[in-house]
């Protein structure tokens, strides 16, 4: 058997797609289990974060391991996998150790270094354990992870170079700014109690800020992170219902969201009303403006590995649907949506046409439902959005001063991407965070994380090698000490009135005899074994002494049993 690795995270697929792509706790449930339930596959756990999606396996063949991973994902996650598959990277055996024990240590993070996806790690690997999913392999692996990564953080400056993710949210936030001083003495709400929610308001707290306010589906857990707040950091805290988020709106400075929900938990439309609410001015539209940190896309056609980022199939007749948050998603700036929207005759684009006089630069229903069908009819017809114009640069507009902060750390989005567009308003999400933290230094400490995962993958390796043969070892001595015993017993037989004194020292001799001749070649085929290419020795062990396949089998099964004491702590 071997370990397998399938998934997608930040670094390989856009956060639209790890947005469709997010599990909930039933699907990782159900996921785990067919896993098991396939053919290829004996052991399973899945690693789902806020920016990946992955499952490991133990498979015993590699290609068909691969084809049921990849379509299992698909399946539970919802997204099809002809669509998936560009996303997906695949680590086997080595490379999968290397590649989770570099997670485990932040390396692989979109903030390098960060700390949080240890408990991560260890909540995947207790989830498998729950349901009997995990067996020697995972318990193993997950386990050593979890060494490696505290090794790497108590060893290194590893915490130098990173941060959580809610911490480096809040400093993009405060735009530079210390966060503290940002924070002082404003009203925050936090909505969700689970654990990157409860991290986001502790960090808060000690930030200064005034009042913390949190909701929560379930009130009881609101009301237990209020009082933990309260007694723990000090805080000014206090729990409310999600029906009273719409009044926490108005009041709040900065809103902190990271909740399980499948659909938005806030709208546009519901931050529009608050900060007006605020301010006593509406919240201007300031058009298809790109989200903090990203970048116009090129000009781009349909059926390229450049195609258009609309995705016009799957929102035609949407309720609810605008092109202009689709393009705030897609990361297409002003100019860009204006290119692919220009193409309707003489004239005025349908951006301009599609403008409410005086409300704000907000366009029409029908101009959103125009502009989908021009775009639409213009691919059926030239199979390709075809370019009218490159873009020109667009004239800065200047934003007034944020009067709410928004924060949406969750996967899928809480916070409509539309809000970008919405004056008075400053919104970070994990695709700008994404954008942001690709330009964040790395320390130094980072190249020494990196020799510690690969010594520990390495010994890992050697330890997985030296333990497959064990049964094999163990299996040797039994049936040597039954040849011992039955031989004992024979001679017995032949001389009945041999002593109990002289009785013990043969039977002693001849145990010594026994273990001399197998104590080298024991010892030496374990350190064989360990080496790269040393599984073999296993099978050469079994055929010279013709070894029972059962013993072995009946050994290997006590050795992969798992109790309580194996969980994490």
């Amino acid at each position: 058997m071997s370990l397998l690795v399938v998934g997608l995270s930040h670094r390989s697929a856009p956060v639209s797609v790890l947005e469709r792509a997010a599990l909930n706790a039933d699907a990782q449930v159900k996921l785990l289990q067919d896993t098991v339930a396939a053919d290829p596959a004996t052991e399973a756990a899945v690693l789902a974060t806020c920016n990946r999606i992955e499952l490991y396996a133990d498979v015993d063949k590699f290609h068909a391991g691969v084809a049921e991973l990849s379509t299992l994902l698909a399946q539970h996650s919802g997204v099809g996998l002809e669509e998936l598959t560009p996303f997906l990277y695949v680590h086997y055996e080595d490379r999968a150790v290397h590649h989770l024990f570099s997670v485990a240590c932040g390396l692989d993070s979109m903030v390098v270094g960060e700390g949080q996806i240890l408990g991560q790690i260890k909540d995947a690997l207790a989830r498998a354990q729950d349901l009997h999913t995990a067996g020697r392999l995972l318990n193993d692996l997950f386990q050593q992870a979890l060494r490696v990564g505290k090794r790497a953080h108590s060893e290194t400056g590893i915490d130098r170079a990173g941060q959580s993710l809610v911490t480096f949210g809040l400093e993009q936030l405060a735009a530079g700014t210390d966060v503290p001083g940002w924070a002082r003495g404003r009203t925050a709400l936090v909505i969700g109690a689970g654990s990157m929610s409860s991290l986001a308001a502790a960090t808060l707290a000690r930030a200064g800020v005034g009042e913390i306010v949190v909701a929560n589906r379930t009130f009881e857990r609101a009301e237990r992170l209020a009082q933990i707040l309260a007694d723990a950091e000090g805080a000014i805290a206090r729990a409310v219902r999600m029906d009273a988020v719409a009044a926490e709106l108005t009041r709040a400075d900065v809103v902190v969201s990271c909740t399980g929900a499948t659909g938005l938990v806030l709208t546009a439309d519901a931050v529009a009303e608050a900060v007006a609410g605020r301010t006593g001015q509406p919240a201007a539209d300031m058009g298809a403006e790109a989200p903090a940190g990203t970048t116009a896309l090129p000009p781009t056609g349909v059926g390229t590995d450049e195609n258009c980022p609309l995705d016009l199939a799957s929102v035609q007749g949407t309720p609810g649907f605008s092109v202009h948050g689709e393009a705030a998603v897609a990361g297409m700036d002003a100019a860009t949506l204006e290119q692919h929207a220009a193409w309707v005759g003489e004239g005025t684009s349908l951006l301009e046409q599609g403008r409410e006089p005086g409300a704000g630069g907000r366009f029409t229903p029908e101009a959103d439902a125009g502009l989908i069908a021009a775009l639409a009819e213009a691919v059926a017809t030239a199979g390709r959005v075809p370019e009218y114009r490159r873009p020109e640069p667009v004239a800065e507009i200047p934003r007034p001063a944020p009067a709410v902060f928004l924060l949406d750390l969750a996967m899928p989005r809480d916070i409509d991407a539309a809000v970008h567009r919405l004056a008075g308003v400053r919104l970070v999400d994990i695709e700008s965070l994404a954008e942001a933290s690709a330009d964040a230094p790395m320390a130094s400490d980072v190249d020494q994380v990196r020799r510690i995962v690969s010594d520990e993958v390495a010994a890992f390796g050697a330890a997985q090698r030296a333990a497959h043969i064990t049964p094999t070892v163990v299996a040797l001595r039994t049936m040597a000490a039954d040849v011992v015993a039955a031989e004992i017993a024979r001679l017995d037989g032949r001389l009945p009135g041999l002593d109990d004194r002289l009785r013990g020292e043969i039977r002693q001799t001849v145990h010594r005899v026994v273990d001399k001749l197998l104590h080298a070649p024991t010892v030496r085929v374990k350190q064989l074994a360990a080496e790269p290419g040393g599984t073999g020795y296993a099978d050469a062990l079994r055929t010279l002494f013709d070894l029972d396949p059962e013993t072995v089998a009946a050994v290997s099964r006590a050795v992969d049993n798992t109790d309580e004491k194996d969980r994490p702590a």
